[in-house]
Parts: structure tokens; sequence; C-alpha cells
């Protein structure tokens, strides 16, 4: 017997059990050392299994637990509630502003008390409270870094007067509002002054982040119009910052004479953080010049750096959230490695911790308090002195200073956005106690509403002015170009996909148009890199027209609905054929995908809503993953779906022919010979070309034009040396579809696929 093929098992055995007598003989010796009369036996009344109910009882009401299935309730109820908004096409933020409101007093713990009392208990609340800080302090770090000061210091001459004038005229008619409104809904024991003071300032906040969202999905950002309002934007945010700095501190000091010191105190913080702390910082960034990666002692500097800055502001007395804002707008202004910066923070921040600052403050905001016509009025009347004092505001000053009406008023609604912004105003107010629960409650309503009035008020103007050339649609005249839109994710893909659209339009010279188009996530953006972004996903497309000698249009779009912006475009352009790449399912390749037998998305709420109505299956067992199969259903004009294997030329292009609705195929087989010289093979599958008459006639009429470039094949059996020499399949969605449900010996051997759709 051969001991040493058992070493291992003998060796782990052995060990074991020796280790195991060892432990069972100090325990045994241990009991021996216990005083008796001071040991408390542990004794139970009750069943195994009610001990067992009690002790999980316990567990679902301790902290941890509690804390962590709330942040999931959160975290699902505000994607579904952005969800919706983004398909109505509004800020993801008011769905998740909503989404707190829900789950708050005013609707799930009117009606549903006891689940809430069970989710949300009081005592619970100050974990929440403390985390949902954590995620606003990374969040106002983000907005800082977001700032492009370099921008702001040479545009701030043409935005200065429109930005300031969108400060302080709401500002003013917020003290006068507050004069009608104080004795009614001030707290009591609250000074005039603070109380006007912190409902000025929230009548005149922008939300920074929601507005440059809009300008990038409005295609906006390369505008004068979009460079005056984004600028007006981030001089009205570090005004607003600053003077909202200056309110905590007379607020918490009781009046201006007592917070002096905190003032000259916060001044003193802001020359030393821009004077010395942003040079050091400066020169650690340049250490990183060039790296795609920050390393770990980096990150821990500028981390500590917002976490000392917020914690310097907190204790002088002017809240750790300017500090953060600060610590964010003094990092290095290299693009690159605010990029990279952001993106260690930003999922964290906005994905995990900011919905819970939606919820606490939906938790804090009772709209059931507002119980009476007057009370409802005066949320009314504060939403009309809003809108007037920031959108009036806004609007007239950019009219005095020359801009059209038109312009005029688009800055009015953008400057009139809220959002997130103006909830951490009035969750401070809150916390302060300066604002009452009814006046708290009306002003949450009044940011809801002002937030989601933007989109509906810029395309009113829209229409109003009647526009009649839209940036995202290019609008053809009716000729006979022949008008391909190329759309792609990856900049490699773009350079692929236009390769494969010159190999049908080559030789059409004037009477072709090619369009490139990239919509992205604007979510994946930011206001200060986005040409950056833009010049950097058409580089390689630039690049291979250059090399084809190949006139090509681009078409760059932000969007939060990428596959509605991508059918619109298309269905409106006057577009021959759309190429796209094939795209990768979530679950493919995965472990989950494997054992389920998917390799597409299972479900999503679109699918599941489709599928309510009776227009689809919530299971998807089409070849396609979900976001191509929902182009192929909204487009009205042929679609190629490329399956890419290294694809180089369409030189040698095979097309398998399996039933008579695949013949369309051949039209484009014509156009490659046409355009490309290629050599086509059509593989008659199913037998049925010989026997048709119609087709044969097309075959011959290709081969008269031009002789040696189409050939027939009548095989049964291809081979995989066949498939190998081919640089293309022409296919049929439908024939892709067989050989997919079939497991076809050919999908291992395939070369790069072009599926084609018809409508």
């Amino acid at each position: 017997m051969n001991l040493g093929k058992y070493k291992n098992l003998i060796f782990y055995i052995t060990t074991i059990a020796v280790f195991s007598c060892l432990m069972y003989y100090f325990i045994i010796e241990g009991q021996t050392l216990e005083v008796k009369e001071n040991i408390v036996a542990k004794t139970s009344s009750g069943s195994t299994w009610e001990n067992f109910l009690e002790s999980f009882k316990t567990n679902l009401h301790h902290p941890l637990a509690l804390l962590l299935v709330q942040i999931v309730t959160i975290i699902m109820t505000a994607r579904l509630f952005g969800w919706i908004c983004m398909k109505i096409k509004q800020p993801t933020v008011i769905g998740e502003m909503i989404a707190g409101i829900v789950l708050g007093p005013s609707l799930v713990g009117m009606y549903f008390p006891e689940f809430s009392a069970f989710l949300f208990p009081k005592e619970s609340l100050g974990n929440l409270q403390f985390l949902s800080q954590i995620g606003l302090i990374l969040f106002m770090y983000i907005v800082g870094m977001e700032l492009d000061l370099s921008v702001l210091r040479k545009k701030a001459h043409d935005a200065v007067v429109i930005s300031h004038a969108s400060i302080i005229i709401p500002f003013a008619l917020g003290i006068g509002l507050s004069y009608f409104v104080y004795q009614e809904f001030a707290p009591e024991g609250i000074q005039f002054t603070s109380f006007a003071l912190f409902i000025a300032i929230s009548m005149s906040i922008t939300a920074f982040p929601v507005l440059a969202r809009i300008v990038q999905e409005r295609n906006l950002q390369k505008t004068k119009l979009g460079t005056i309002v984004i600028t007006c934007a981030a001089a009205d945010d570090i005004t607003a910052w600053c003077i909202l700095a200056a309110v905590i501190a007379i607020v918490k000091a009781g009046s201006f004479a007592s917070s002096i010191y905190v003032i000259i105190m916060a001044i003193a913080y802001v020359f030393l953080i821009i004077k010395i702390v942003r040079p050091f910082l400066k020169r650690i960034g340049d250490l990183q010049a060039g790296k795609n990666t920050i390393s770990k002692p980096m990150v821990a500097i500028f981390f500590l750096t917002l976490i000392l800055s917020a914690y310097a502001t907190e204790v002088i007395g002017i809240h750790a959230l300017f500090g953060a804002f600060m610590a964010g707008a003094i990092m290095p202004e290299n693009t690159k490695f605010r990029t990279l910066f952001i993106d260690k923070v930003e999922d964290v921040a906005l994905v995990l911790l900011l919905p819970l600052f939606f919820v606490f403050t939906g938790l804090r905001t009772q709209i059931g308090l507002l119980n009476d016509s007057h009370l409802w009025m005066t949320a009314g009347f504060i939403i009309l002195t809003a809108v007037l004092g920031k959108f009036a505001g806004s609007a007239l000053t950019a009219r005095f200073v020359g801009i059209n009406w038109k312009e005029s008023l688009t800055i009015g609604a953008l400057m009139n956005t809220r959002g997130l912004m103006e909830l951490i105003v009035l969750n401070i107010g809150y916390d302060l106690g300066v604002l009452s629960p009814e006046i708290f409650a009306m002003l949450v309503i009044m940011a809801l509403f002002t937030t989601f009035m933007t989109g509906p008020a810029l395309d009113f103007i829209n229409f109003i002015f009647k526009s009649k050339k839209n940036q995202d649609e290019p609008i053809h005249e009716n000729d006979s170009k022949y008008r391909v839109l190329l759309s792609f994710d990856k900049p490699e893909s773009g350079s692929t996909l236009l390769k494969l659209a010159h190999n049908f339009t080559h030789k059409m010279n004037g009477n072709k148009s090619i369009t490139a188009m990239n919509i992205a996530p604007v979510d994946e953006m930011h206001a200060y890199d986005i040409n950056e972004y833009e010049d950097s996903q058409f580089q390689n497309v630039i690049e291979t027209s250059h090399d084809l000698n190949l006139e090509v249009t681009t078409l760059f779009k932000a969007s939060t609905d990428i596959e509605s912006d991508l059918t619109s475009i298309t269905n409106k352009g006057h577009y021959d054929l759309l190429l796209i790449m094939l795209g990768k399912s979530m679950y493919e390749g995965s472990l989950l995908g494997r054992l389920l037998g998917f390799t597409t998305k299972i479900i999503n709420p679109e699918k599941l809503l489709n599928t309510v109505k009776g227009k689809g299956n919530i299971f998807n067992n089409s070849p396609f993953d979900d976001f191509t199969l929902q182009i192929l259903d909204k487009t009205n004009i042929p679609v190629g779906i490329l399956v890419e294997k290294d694809f180089k030329a369409a030189d040698k292009v095979f097309v398998p022919i399996f039933n008579l609705s695949d013949f369309y195929l051949l039209e484009y087989a014509k156009r490659l010979i046409n355009n490309n010289n290629s050599q086509i093979i059509i593989l008659d599958a199913a037998g049925q070309i010989r026997n048709n008459i119609e087709v044969k006639e097309l075959i011959r009429s290709i081969e008269q034009v031009a002789p040696n470039h189409i050939t027939l094949y009548n095989e049964k059996k291809i081979e995989k040396e066949f498939l190998n020499a081919q640089d293309l399949m022409l296919i049929s969605s439908k024939s892709w579809k067989n050989l997919i449900d079939t497991k076809s010996l050919w999908l291992s051997d395939i070369p790069s696929t072009l599926i084609i759709s018809n409508p």
C-alpha cells in the first residue's frame, strides 16, 4: 500500500482528532474550577419552539437587523419610484424624494401604521439619521468636485448678474413671505430674523446637480445658453452655501452681533483651505497625472481632507456639509483625477446612503398636518412666491442683460429647479428648530413642485416658440440618399460598425449619409468633463473615418432612458438602416444564468408591465438581450445587429436562406457586391430557392451585373472550415432565433454575424 498517496488525509484526520480531544479535556477540567454558588443557570419555562420564537423576535428587532431591513426597503422603493420618474421624463431624484414621503407618515404611516411602527420605530431613527448624514457629506463632496471652477472664473462676468439676481430677488421675497406666516407657523421661541432667513434661503437655492443633468439630457451643454445656465447655477450654489453658512451661524448664536466670532472663524477657515490646503492637494494630484488608478495612500489623504474639513465647519458652527462642499471644490482640477475619485465615492453615496436621507426627510414630512383649505392655500402661496422669485426673477434679469425671450425663460425654468439641495436646507432648519412641522411639509411640497415643473416648463417654452429644429434629430430632406445610422456604446464598437457601414455604402459617393451616434447614461457623466467624454467616445470613429476617407456625422446625447431616445431619434431621422452591436445580458455567463438556463435579462419593471398588458412574457426566451428586443420592437426601419468576432471587412459573405421570409437578405447581399465587391455565397438551406422563379431571377440579375460574385450552395452540411473562411454571415432575426433554439453546431464556428430584422 502506498502511504504517500494518503499522507494528507491521514494528517487531516489525526489533527482533527487530537485537537478535538484536547479541547474536550480542557472543558471537562475547566468545569471543576466553577464556584457553584456564583453560577447562574439559564432556565426557561417555555418549550424549545417558544424559546426559538422569542429569540427570533429579539433578533428581528435588533438595531443592526432593523437598520439592514430599512436600507433594503428604502433602496428598492427609491429605485422603483426613480424608474417611474425616468419613464415620464423626470429626474430620478424626484422619484427618490417621493419614495421618502411614501414611506413616511404621509402614506404608509397613515394607512399601514403597524407596518410603519415595525419598520421605522422611533428609537431606530437615530441610526438612520447618522447614516444619511454620512451620505450627505459624501454627496456634497461630489457636488463640490463637479463644479468646474476654471469655467466659473472665465465665464463669471457673463452670468454674475443673472446668478446674483436669482438669489437676491427670491431671498427678498422670502423675507416678505416670512412676515405674513411668522406668527402662525414659526415655532415658539424662534426669533423672526432666524425664521425669515431660513425661509429666504429656501426660496433662493438651486439644485446644481439636477440642473446640470437636465442641461446634458437636452444637449444644451455646447450652446451659449447651456454655458450661461451652468455658470449661473455654479455661482448660485457657491453663493447660496456661503449665505447658508452665515445664516446657520446667526441662528445658532441668536443674533448677528453674537455670530460675528463664528463668521470670522469661517472666513479664516475658507482662507486656510484655499491658500494652504488647496495647493498641497494640487501637488498630490500632480503625482497622479497620467495614471488610470489612484493609490490607497492618495485616497486616504483626500478622505482625511474631507473629514477634517467637515469636522472643522461643524465645530465652528456652520455645518459639516459646508466643509464637505469646500473640500470637493478645492480638489485638483485635473479632469481625469476628479472622474476617478468621484467614481470611487459616487455609487456608495448616491445609491446606498442618499436614499436614506430622502426617507428620513419623508419620515419628518407630515402632509396630513395640512388638513384644511387655509393651510393648502398657504402652501400654494409659498409655491407661487418661490416660482415668482426664482423663475421670473432669473428670466427677467436674463432678458434685461440682452438674452432673447426664449433663452431667458429657459434660464428661469432651469434656475427654479430646487431638488435635493432644497431638502438639505430644510432639514438643517428643522434640526435647528427654526421650521415647524407644518411649514416644513409645505416647503417639501414646494421643493417637489418646483423640481417637477422644470421639464414640462421647458417643453412648454419650446412649444410656444415652436422651435423647428431639434438638436437631437437631424431633419433630412426627401432625397435619394441611403442613410445609415450606427449606434454604439464603446468607442471600439463605433469603429467596427463604421467599417461595416462603409462596406454597404462605399461606392455610393454623394448618395449616402452615415451618422455615428453615441447615447450615454447621464449619470455616468459630470458637468465639467462632458466635452472630454464625448471626444473620447468618438475618437476611434473619427480615426476610422479618416482611414476610410469617409464623411461621418457624429451625434452625441446624454440620456436617462437610452432605449427611448435611440428609438425616437431613429424613427424621426428618416434613416434606411440602423446598425447596433448585440448587447450582453446582466446574467450572461453568471452562475444564476447557467442555473436557470437564461442568457438574457430575466425580468425588469417594463417587461412586467408589458406582461400585465398582455404584450409579452416576463421570462424572455429570445436570443437577444432585453435592450435589443425593445429596439427591434419600437423602431420602424430595418435593424442590423452585429455579433462581432474580430470583424475587419465583408469580403467573403455567407447568406443562409432557411425559408421564403429570408429572401429580403438578398437585397443586402446585392448592396455588398455593388459597394464592396464582396463574394457572396447563398445557402439554400431549405431547398426553396430552386423552386422559386422570382428568387432565381433576382440571383440571375445580380450575376449579370457582377459575374462571379454570387454563388448558390445546396449543401446540406456546412463544414467548420467553410465557416472559418468567411468574413461575415448575413442572417434573418427569425433564422438566428432558430439557430439558438436548436443549439446549432454552427454557433461555435460562425464568423462575425449581421442579424438583419425587417420591420
